[in-house]
Order: structure tokens, then sequence, then C-alpha cells
């Protein structure tokens, strides 16, 4: 028996197992399980920017579609879960930058009601003087 035709079973059984992987792999899962890994990341960066006080109807979306697309996902549906993994992820962007932009509102109106009061003692200061 030569080497070649050792390799020619062993190489048509690795072919044989390629085709059989290629063909169980569904070429839409992989992105809708990354969409929907990369929309769970979202609404936990949103969670953790204070969107639950701060902006609650956005995360509350959010979390829905997340909710639907993980569904969508274990039915099989990966179209859908990808889609709304999608939008999930939107809505949690938009929910971690309401609650940013209202932490970023109250320290600058903390700061000028700290300015407003700075202002106030200078200004007695002087006119006491």
């Amino acid at each position: 028996m030569d080497i070649k035709s050792i390799n020619l079973p062993l190489h048509a059984a690795m072919v044989t197992v390629a085709l059989a992987l290629v063909a169980c792999a569904s070429p839409e899962k992989t992105p809708a399980t990354a969409a929907v890994a990369v929309s769970h990341n979202a609404v936990e960066n949103a969670v953790s920017a204070g969107a639950p006080e701060l902006a609650p109807q956005e995360i509350n979306a959010a979390r829905e579609k997340m909710m639907r697309a993980n569904q969508a996902l274990a039915a099989k549906d990966y179209k859908t879960a990808r889609e709304l993994a999608v939008q999930a992820q939107a809505d949690a962007k938009l929910a971690q930058s309401k609650a940013n932009s209202a932490k970023a509102t109250a320290a600058a109106d903390a700061l000028n009601q700290d300015l407003r009061v700075l202002r106030q003692e200078v200004d007695r200061a002087n006119s006491s003087q």
C-alpha cells in the first residue's frame, strides 16, 4: 500500500466532514448571534450609565427588543433576531446618550449654581469695603 492510496480515503473523509459542517452552519446564525451579543453589551452599558433612571422609555424599549431578539434566535429566525438586535442596540445607545446628557446637564447646573454663590460672596465682600 503506497502513501497515495492512504491519503485518498483520508482526504475524502476530511472533505466530507467539511461539507457536513458547512451544511449545518447557517450563514445567518453567526451575524444574528453576534448582533444579539452586541445589543446585550449596549444595554448593559446604558444601564451602567444610569439609563433606567434617566432614560427609562429608551432602555425599556431596548430591553424589550433584546428579549424579542433572543426569542427569535431561539426559534432560529435569524433575520428577525438580527434586525431586533440592531434596533435594541440603537435604543440602548440612545438611552446611554440621554443618560450621559442628563448627567452633564446636572453637573453644569450645579457648577453654575456654585458660580452664582461665589459671585454673591465676592459682591458681598466688595460692597462691605
